[in-house]
């Protein structure tokens, strides 16, 4: 193969790669938003605007009663429940007593993507999106998220040196049977301890289950942009399947496929940078618990997933307790690898992820030595340069020990320009008599492509570089540069490179096509994160510097060599 066609078809096939991300990404647009608003109901009652989803049916593995969570049967504009707002120096949480549903999370120290001057809200029941946190007990007599609760009184904001600031709800007293749900905030956590306290004060032992739910409409985050591929949907995790994505699609079609009744795992929603989950807590005795994902039977698209874990069977006089902790906050995959196993998964690589986790945390590493993320992407690169500079080195001496042999290349293919086998046979004759590896300038990038692409992955899902600063009038290292700087310069440097390269394109398509590349990759990155366009810049410089003293090592070795003749 010529040296120059395998140049293109690396190009084209990482062009080739960045424009599937982005058809990926476009190609199952979603239906529009409805808002859901949460109401108590029962069977023959209004309900919730929008549609308020079952808890799940439990498995006979579970041995759970058969009893379910009353659909919801009408349309109620406007929730009765009390709003309750709960804040940390981390987390602001919006509470409606009716059904203990967790309306808000705002993210106090993370922007939001279209409004810098507000937080970022991961848990919304509003402005056209709907991501809502249930949970209930099973059970007849047994409050669900549809239950009125009352409030009891106490602190709203965490004070100066408190550990926690708690909000007890209450439910309704049936029969003798008394249920709390408690919420549990700490200073600088993004976890939400939900827990359920049932007091049995009937004559009969109680056996119940809790759910814990999130609801989220199907459409992307606002302002993710479709040249930034990310993952929006459901997520589950357990020992038996590991990782494992439940695409909206899938379940819209029915064919997830994953553990559902196990010992250990937690389940969430993600999105780009942020990620909402239930993490039961995994102790001895294991917590069994039953995962679940489906489309609510209501109008709109609303995905529900979930997880049922079982109550201590409260005899008469009896008291029993479940806890299960949400998670509504960034994917710093330090932090949540010690919260749960798998956790840190929700950060995203795909198929590089052996390359790009040790590639993040070399980054990381640079981070605290420097202080600024996009420096750390300039050493970054550095260092990878030298790292593949042999490589490099030996691709470049290959590539000029090619442009040395083009007259006698183009020679050959004048004279047998109509016998594509002899001309075969003549130029592999003329590589072995001047030693040379036809494929030796291309093999060494074929290697490192991978390396390339998990970069790529590591800088379009570090939560990390959401909002950082670089220098001057970059301030957003995950978004693109808003006066075009990055994408400009790359173009140049690239232009350079083409020029400077010592690739013997004969055939004027092809050399035309190694010179429109450049511009065709400036302008697709001028939709790139930032940080993606610096990485490649630096890149390019890098490779220009060394390009230019190879041909100057070159120069002299060819100089030499006339001269002995």
């Amino acid at each position: 193969m010529d040296t120059q066609r395998l140049i293109l078809f690396v190009i084209f096939s990482m062009s080739g790669f960045f424009l599937w991300q982005a058809w990926e990404s476009e190609r199952n647009p979603r239906s529009a938003p409805a808002t859901v608003a949460i109401s108590q109901g029962k069977e023959g009652e209004p309900a919730a605007s929008g549609h308020v989803p079952d808890a799940p049916s439990p498995g006979k593995t579970m041995k759970a009663p058969a009893e379910e969570v009353p659909a919801p049967t009408g349309v109620m504009p406007v929730s009765k429940g009390e709003r309750i707002r709960l804040s940390t120096d981390a987390l602001e949480v919006t509470i409606n007593t009716e059904g203990g549903v967790i309306e808000r999370v705002a993210l106090l120290k993370h922007k939001d993507t279209l409004d810098k001057s507000r937080p970022y809200t991961l848990l919304q029941n509003g402005d056209g999106h709907t991501h809502l946190a249930q949970s209930g007990l099973l059970g007849e007599n047994l409050p669900n998220h549809r239950t009125m609760f009352t409030a009891q009184p106490g602190a709203r904001s965490l004070g100066m040196g408190a550990d926690r600031l708690e909000l007890r709800l209450e439910a309704p007293t049936v029969d003798g049977i008394r249920a709390s749900k408690v919420f549990t905030v700490r200073p600088d956590s993004y976890l939400i301890e939900v827990g359920f306290e049932v007091v049995n004060g009937s004559s009969k032992a109680i056996d119940t289950h809790a759910y814990f739910q999130l609801l989220r409409d199907g459409n992307p985050p606002a302002g993710q942009h479709s040249m930034v591929p990310s993952y929006t949907g459901a997520v589950v995790y357990s020992e038996q399947d590991k990782f494992t994505k439940l695409e909206f699609a899938d379940i819209d079609k029915g064919k997830t496929r994953f553990t559902k009744t196990t010992d250990n795992g937690w389940v969430g929603m993600l999105e780009h940078y942020f990620v909402a989950a239930w993490l039961p807590r995994d102790g001895e005795p294991k917590l069994m618990r039953e995962f679940y994902a489906k489309k609510s039977s209501g109008d709109g698209a609303h995905y529900i997933a979930g997880v049922l874990v079982p109550l201590a069977s409260v005899a008469p006089g009896g008291t029993a307790r479940v806890a299960v902790p949400l998670y509504a906050g960034p994917q710093e995959q330090e932090k949540l690898a010690a919260l749960a196993k798998g956790l840190d998964l929700t950060t995203d690589y795909g198929i590089f992820t052996v390359i790009a986790a040790p590639l993040f945390l070399a980054l990381q590493w640079l981070y605290k030595l420097v202080g600024n993320w996009g420096w750390a992407i300039v050493l970054l690169t550095v260092l990878l340069k030298l790292v593949f500079y042999p490589l490099n080195t030996a691709a470049a001496r290959s590539m000029g020990k090619m442009k040395l042999v083009g007259p006698k290349l183009k020679a050959l293919q004048e004279q047998y320009a109509n016998d594509k086998q002899q001309l075969q046979i003549r130029m592999m004759e003329l590589y072995k008599t001047e030693k040379i590896n036809p494929l030796g300038g291309c093999l060494p990038i074929l290697v490192q492509m991978p390396v390339f692409l998990a970069l790529y992955w590591v800088l379009l899902a570090a939560v990390e570089l959401r909002h950082a600063p670089w220098l001057g009038w970059i301030t957003d290292l995950s978004g693109p540069d808003p006066f075009y700087v990055l994408p400009v310069v790359y173009a140049i440097t690239a232009y350079a490179q083409v020029k400077l390269s010592p690739t013997p394109v004969t055939d004027p398509m092809q050399a035309r096509m190694m010179q429109i590349m450049p511009i065709a990759f400036s302008v697709m990155f001028i939709f790139f994160p930032s940080g993606l366009v610096l990485y490649w810049l630096v890149n390019n410089v890098l490779s220009i510097g060394q390009q230019w003293h190879v041909n100057r090592l070159l120069t002299r070795e060819q100089a030499s060599a006339s001269a002995k003749r």
